[in-house]
């Protein structure tokens, strides 16, 4: 990959970890299973084949002045680890200190810490804490158990507002001041690796929650290039459509927004049906808080156009509820935002395979039906 200038999921990942290390940041990653990774992607750690319990980190051999890189399998007790690593990172605020599930649902054991100290600790105690969870979700036909991090849950308690259309000079950064939390979630490898170098050198710190990916980690789509994380680039919060569509605005007839893996089932479809000129797809990559001066550009490019919000969740669950109002507000209340994704479900995913193909199926073939809106209030 390095050959070819690209990089996939993990290799990002070593990247950003690899570029603050360099600077003297010490990195901290727990988990369950993180030296490997659960899907076998990562490989932090070597073990000898000959000699037990012999390993070595290759990240903590870069360079002579570098800081250290802890990497540390931890046990199925998410309520206790979690609750350990906020108080590491709030012990120590110049380390970046990451936590992952083993898969994003695993989050709930520890929802107490989540609920009484990520999302509200500084409205409480005034106590800046720059945690990162990483949290894996896709909807991929595993069932219930292994395939939503609840992403609404994330959303409900964000503290922004979504009747205000905040505007200032520093738009950007004083949303993430203001914020109690940022949520994201990256569509690209170098998305990922400018969140994770973006959380710990801004000059204050904000607990961050990222859906990260499972099959997309080896999605041959789902790489980057280095010319997208060399000096220069930055983090993305939303990433507009630039194919066909963007270069004759006024002949599209249907703008999708969407977060995620979702995206690359989109793209795949609109190419089959031959749709690349009348159907735009927009990515929000930074979902709260929500990028309202990017999306009302988006929106006043293409003015004659359907919104339709497209995600692979049920109803009640993903990003709809939230996204809808702020969708609503950018545009007055003069334009309509579709929904196009699988109905509403107590359970958060199907665990039968057939049933996730055809709901998924049906969803797409909603989602490029350009008559499907057609007459309705």
């Amino acid at each position: 990959m390095t050959k070819n200038r690209v990089v996939d999921w993990a290799l990002a990942e070593y990247m950003a970890f690899g570029s603050v290390l360099k600077e003297g940041i010490h990195v901290r990653l727990s988990g369950q299973d993180v030296e490997r990774g659960t899907f076998s992607h990562r490989h932090h750690v070597l073990h000898d084949q000959e000699v037990d319990k012999r390993t070595c980190v290759p990240m903590n051999h870069l360079w002579e002045q570098q800081a250290p890189y802890t990497v540390c399998n931890s046990s199925l007790s998410e309520y206790g680890v979690l609750g350990f690593e906020l108080g590491f990172a709030m012990a120590s605020p110049n380390a970046l200190v990451c936590w992952e599930a083993q898969f994003g649902d695993f989050h709930n054991t520890a929802q107490c810490i989540i609920d009484q100290f990520i999302s509200s600790g500084q409205a409480k105690w005034v106590r800046h804490n720059g945690i990162v969870l990483l949290l894996p979700h896709g909807m991929e036909g595993m069932g219930p158990e292994h395939s939503s991090a609840r992403p609404e849950r994330f959303l409900q308690m964000s503290n922004d507002d979504s009747d205000a259309y905040p505007f200032s000079e520093q738009f950007e950064v004083s949303q993430l001041y203001e914020c109690n939390w940022i949520v994201v979630n990256c569509s690209t490898p170098a998305n990922y690796f400018h969140v994770l170098r973006r959380q710990i050198l801004l000059p204050f710190r904000k607990p961050l929650i990222v859906l990260t990916p499972k099959s997309l980690l080896r999605h041959p789509e789902a790489k980057s290039s280095f010319d997208e994380m060399v000096s220069g680039t930055t983090f993305q919060r939303v990433i507009p459509e630039n194919g066909p569509a963007a270069e004759a605005p006024h002949e599209v007839k249907r703008v999708i927004f969407c977060t995620g893996k979702v995206y690359y089932d989109l793209v795949k479809e609109r190419k089959n049906q031959d749709l690349e000129k009348q159907v735009a797809i927009t990515r929000l990559e930074q979902i709260s808080p929500f990028p309202f001066d990017l999306l009302k550009e988006e929106l006043e490019k293409y003015p004659t156009a359907d919104l339709v919000w497209c995600q692979e969740e049920h109803k009640n669950s993903g990003y709809y509820d939230y996204v809808k109002p702020r969708f609503r507000t950018i545009v007055n209340h003069t334009r309509p935002i579709w929904y196009v994704g699988r109905e509403p479900a107590a359970a958060a995913a199907t665990g039968n395979k057939n049933m996730h193909l055809v709901s998924l199926r049906r969803f797409l073939d909603t989602a490029f039906n350009l008559e499907a809106f057609e007459g309705k209030t």
